[in-house]
């Protein structure tokens, strides 16, 4: 009996130990010379039980190991190839060699993920922004991200909100549809903050695609597309933190979390905070240059991927932004007076979605989707003696099947349906004889319910890189403007390797939001008159692109593009200032309303690790207002050139980055005394330092100190006809410095 017991133990005890066995090793890298040397701080995984160590300053590591039956080590290390080793059973010591021969050739595949670069397999032109181009600039949210682009121009739509606002092809990005991974979002009342609700360093990259692009998104894409691709939730990166501190006081935390739960479900956890504390009168005009804001935005994505490949992602996202604008004594809480006019804004939003696929077969060449989004968004807000409460549910449904005849055949077939509630309180108030502001009048703007529903269908055939064809219909039924159809097709061929061509056209609508979508009116001391019934807006985008792939510099694939781009309306909702000057006048167009774009792009690498992004762009943009005919449309720059050089040192220890910008003239109008405002320059600089989770960067933007001067026009008298702050063509802000430090912890 003693010595079953006696054996019992033994086995027990070697079983315990088997479980709590201990793996020590060793990573090195092998010179090109054939020598070796330990290779600090290396990372290495085990594979089959999802645990990673790291290597101390000698190479060496330790890893405990739960009674496994196989163990797979991977060592890895930025610059280095991996080296991945099966142990034998028992064996508890382990060497990884990495190589450092390909060192030169891992630097630069990473150096190669260009900041900014135009996508050569895309059927329409696209421009692509990833990770390295978020982080050349300070990107403290989307509208900051565009300060390279060679297709977006970003500024600001009023001297006092603070609102920022892009343009595509020369139009308002009221014409440009936003996607967050596929998903309609910035619409209506959420538009006017909506680029200052999405964090730089939330994303893992931005497409840009001009023209009309994909009928399966919905009517709304005029100009073209932007779509914003979140970090992801099977990102190996269990912890990535990014602060800032500009020289303005602006503070600013970003973080990020992604967590795989099991081999099922993985999550990704986003928060960001900013805040701007102190108001800034650069210009001495009695107003803050920018409001005072505090702004807390929270969000959860997650994926669920089952045995069978059906795949179900979800989320929500939650944000509240305060703003306190106008005079420079006016503070949180105050009430307006005669001689103090200020603005408050508060905007809080939730949104909620689900995404689901599932395949109809094993190779997954037929699947069907799902989407499923809904959104809330509120404004209460007061410009002085403008009042603007706004409360916007909206639901989005798209229903996909998605089949692929061949390897170059495949088409779409959907069903959609859009639903927008607006409830919208507009007033105008007075001061009595107290000096007290009321509000006695009934709501000049009482918002609507729109909704439409269609389908549609789109076919796309491909062969390699040569050529492409994507051809779509919509049909869709707006309960306002009834039937609404939209043909697009874009074309690519490829003559050469070295030369592609690109063509699109097609139709887009949109219905106008006359309040948020020109919130900066509310900053004026005009009356605003509306149009009680404005048409929905209806306009054919094409043009065409070619692109020429050149064989010199480092890498041999320097890149000369050139392409034009017209919008032509049918109808659109104008919004007239010079018509009469006690009054901004919204009425629906009486003729014709175009823009024309002309764009060349250029980018080399003319040696190792140093790139050249040069762009240029021209725009003619007209439109027929009351009284005038088909004139330039005001305080739009005509032309706008960035030149953008990128210096790294090897494995990406130090990286150099510089941007300067030339903006061109625009139309003023005659109120402002006529001509064109003055060609002005911008300059933008960023100096990183990369440790081994740690970069630490420094940087400033415009480096040259040009501000827009009077940007608020009659600001003595705020409460007249001619106080107007939405007279912007040029910077508000001056130079400001920056300095901030990314961390990530890599599973």
């Amino acid at each position: 009996m003693k010595k079953i017991l006696f054996i019992i133990l033994l086995f027990t005890a070697a079983s315990l130990y088997a479980a709590a066995q201990t793996i020590t090793g060793t990573v090195t890298v092998l010179k090109s010379g054939g020598e070796s040397e330990p290779l600090p701080f290396a990372s290495v995984y085990w594979l089959e039980g999802k645990l990673s160590a790291e290597a101390d300053e000698k190479g060496e590591f330790t890893i405990k190991t739960a009674g496994a039956n196989k163990i797979s080590l991977v060592a890895a290390y930025v610059g280095y190839t991996k080296d991945t080793i099966v142990l034998a059973k028992g064996e508890t010591k382990a060497l990884l060699v990495l190589k450092q021969e390909n060192e030169l050739d891992a630097a630069r595949v990473i150096e190669r993920q260009e900041g900014n670069y135009l996508s050569r397999i895309t059927p329409m032109k696209t421009e692509v922004i990833t990770t390295a181009g978020l982080n050349k600039m300070a990107c403290c949210n989307l509208a900051e991200s565009f300060e390279n682009s060679a297709s977006v121009t970003v500024g600001y739509s009023d001297a006092i909100t603070g609102a920022r606002q892009i343009r595509l092809l020369g139009l308002s990005g009221i014409y440009t549809q936003m996607l967050d991974e596929t998903r309609p979002v910035m619409r209506g009342v959420a538009a006017p903050f909506g680029l200052s609700y999405i964090s730089g360093q939330w994303l893992e990259s931005i497409q840009i695609a001009k023209g009309p692009s994909s009928v399966v998104n919905g009517l709304e894409a005029i100009t073209g597309q932007i779509n914003l691709e979140h970090r992801k939730p099977t990102a190996e990166q269990p912890l990535f933190l990014n602060l800032f501190l500009g020289s303005s006081l602006r503070t600013e935390a970003n973080i990020s979390s992604s967590l795989q739960l099991n081999s099922k479900l993985s999550t990704v956890i986003l928060g960001h905070f900013s805040t701007d504390p102190q108001g800034h009168d650069g210009n001495h005009d009695g107003f803050k240059d920018e409001p005072v804001s505090m702004q807390f935005n929270f969000s959860n994505r997650w994926l669920y991927v089952a045995d069978n490949g059906v795949q179900l992602r979800f989320g929500f996202k939650a944000l509240s932004d305060d703003r306190i604008a106008g005079m420079n004594g006016f503070k949180k809480g105050m009430e307006i007076t005669p001689e103090l006019w200020g603005s408050e804004i508060k905007n809080k939003g939730l949104n909620g979605y689900a995404k689901l696929g599932v395949p109809l077969n094993e190779s997954n060449s037929k699947n069907i989707a799902a989407i499923v989004d809904y959104s809330w968004h509120n404004m209460n807000s007061f410009f002085g003696l403008n009042r603007y409460n706004a409360n916007q549910n909206s639901a989005f449904l798209n229903l996909m099947f998605l089949s692929e005849i061949s390897p170059n055949h495949k088409y779409v077939l959907g069903l959609s349906a859009q639903t927008d509630n607006f409830d919208e309180d507009l007033s105008k108030g007075a001061f009595n004889p107290s000096g007290v502001a009321t509000y006695n009048s009934p709501s000049l703007y009482p918002g609507r319910e729109e909704w439409s529903a269609g389908a549609y269908g789109e076919y796309t055939y491909t062969n390699g890189e040569k050529a492409s064809v994507v051809a779509g219909l919509r049909l869709d039924k707006n309960n306002i403007h009834g039937w609404l159809f939209a043909p697009r097709l874009n074309l690519k061929y490829a003559f050469a390797d070295e030369l592609v061509v690109r063509a699109s056209a097609g139709r887009g609508f949109r219905s106008p939001n006359q309040i948020s979508d020109n919130l900066g009116i509310l900053s004026t001391g005009r009356e605003v008159v509306l149009e009680e019934n404005p048409d929905i807006e209806d306009a054919w985008t094409y043009g065409a692109n070619f692109t020429v792939y050149m064989p010199f510099g480092f890498n041999d694939k320097a890149s000369l593009s050139f392409d034009y781009f017209r919008t032509d309306f049918n109808r659109q909702l104008l919004v007239d200032q010079e018509r009469d000057l006690s009054k901004i006048w919204f009425y629906n167009l009486d003729g014709k309303s175009f823009t024309n774009t002309y764009q060349a792009d250029f980018s080399v690498e003319p040696f190792e690790r140093f790139t050249i992004l040069t762009t240029f762009r021209y725009t003619d943009s007209r439109a027929d207002y009351y009284g005038q005919g088909l004139v330039e449309r005001p305080l739009m720059n005509r032309f706008k050139g960035v030149f953008n050089v990128q210096y790294a040192t090897r494995m990406n220890k130090w990286t150099f980055d510089f941007t300067a910008q030339l903006n061109g003239p625009a139309r003023l109008p005659e109120f402002m005394g006529g001509g064109e405002s003055p060609v002005y320059p911008m300059f933008y600089a960023q100096v990183t330092k990369k440790f081994k989770d740690l970069d630490v960067y420094i940087g400033g933007e415009n480096l040259g100190n040009y501000r827009q001067p009077h940007a608020i026009m009659d600001a003595d008298n705020p409460y007249g006809t001619g106080f107007n702050s939405t007279l912007v063509w040029g910077p508000l802000m001056g130079m400001k410095l920056y300095a901030g430090l990314r961390f990530t912890i890599w599973k």
